[in-house]
């Protein structure tokens, strides 16, 4: 899944959202630097993505991009699914995103001497462009390959991406539809697990 995905399933608690917002930034034993409900969302973050990887609504909306996109169709669909997400009128009632987006930025904030350096900088362009509230439109989708496409090695042009996921906008919403649910049950679930203060519980 991509940011605005791992924020919400962070579920409103910051320093889980620290480490679910940061996770692809911290390699091997580097998690250890971090506070243990931070590493905590590090552990959340990368339970969320491989869910994700082998879900079958997934292995089939990456059919779709895969053509325009070849092994790099699993990221553009995290793209993608943060747009439908933005979207989901049962996640987020009318005004609720841009109120979701501001809260999640302000609490990344305090964590700012924690981040990752390159994480920092992202933070800085996503507040400043508002990247989880622009998820919900086509243009901050475009945007988004955009970037995806600049930091990647072996694709140079997004374009027939978002050709494929213009052509095939409602397959890829129903994969969404069938997937969302599952995964915001098994991230709940695995973030109890992970609660350091479970055994009190």
């Amino acid at each position: 899944m991509n940011y605005l995905a791992h924020a919400w399933l962070s579920f409103g608690d910051p320093e889980i959202l620290a480490g679910n917002m940061i996770s692809d930034f911290v390699k091997g034993k580097k998690k250890f630097d971090y506070p243990l409900k931070v590493q905590n969302g590090i552990d959340l973050h990368r339970r969320i993505d491989e869910y994700t990887d082998y879900h079958p609504a997934t292995k089939t909306a990456k059919q779709y991009l895969k053509e325009a996109c070849g092994l790099y169709a699993g990221s553009f669909t995290d793209i993608i699914y943060d747009h439908f997400l933005a979207n989901d009128t049962h996640e987020f009632e009318e005004g609720a995103l841009e109120a979701f987006a501001e809260k999640t930025y302000d609490q990344l904030d305090p964590f700012k001497n924690l981040l990752p350096p390159e994480f920092g900088r992202f933070l800085y362009y996503m507040r400043n462009q508002n990247w989880l509230l622009n998820y919900r439109y086509p243009k901050g989708i475009q945007r988004s390959f955009e970037g995806l496409v600049h930091r990647a090695k072996y694709i140079k042009d997004p374009q027939p991406v978002y050709d494929a996921f213009i052509a095939h906008y409602e397959e890829l919403k129903n994969c969404y539809d069938l997937f969302f649910p599952n995964l915001k049950t098994f991230a709940f679930h695995e973030l109890l697990y992970l609660r350091p203060d479970r055994g009190n519980t």
